[in-house]
């Protein structure tokens, strides 16, 4: 299991070296993201805080609250599932490189591993060569965890 409280403390150190604040709800959300073994969705978190928290959040300030922690580099969206995850380098003192998600599409785990910096200098080159500039190089995969391969046979 994750140390999520150490997490937390350090995701709330960075917040305030950025003069930004980690405020209660932010926690609640951000703890459903570490705690989750998978993406998930803003409603999937609203149910994770009421059942843990016993707060109620609107859909909106979810919203919101994912919005700033992905802001500030704490979590990330996911626009092939539609869902976010924690940013799996919070407890890092090193530089972040580009990240390449894998997504199981059959449980929605997810597994946040990084490209090399001359993979994405090599995209970026093909883009150009193409007529286009790479703007976002987060790369999003569909995959079959091994847990859920073996059911494909």
């Amino acid at each position: 299991m994750k140390p999520v409280n150490k997490i937390i403390e350090e995701a709330e150190r960075q917040c305030i070296n950025r003069g930004t604040r980690l405020t209660t709800k932010r926690k609640q959300i951000l703890a459903g993201l570490i705690e989750s073994n998978k993406a998930l969705s803003a409603y999937e978190l609203i149910d994770f805080c009421k059942s843990h928290y016993g707060d109620t959040f609107s859909a909106m300030s979810t919203y919101r609250i994912l919005e700033f922690l992905e802001s500030e580099g704490l979590a990330h969206r996911l626009n092939l599932a539609n869902k976010y995850v924690a940013c799996a380098h919070i407890n890092c003192a090193h530089t972040h490189e580009t990240p390449q998600f894998l997504i199981c599409r059959e449980c929605s785990k997810v597994r946040e591993v990084k490209i090399k910096p001359d993979t994405i200098s090599n995209l970026k080159d093909n883009a150009a060569d193409a007529g286009f500039m790479l703007v976002t190089p987060q790369f999003e995969m569909s995959c079959l965890c091994n847990d859920c391969a073996p059911n494909k046979t």
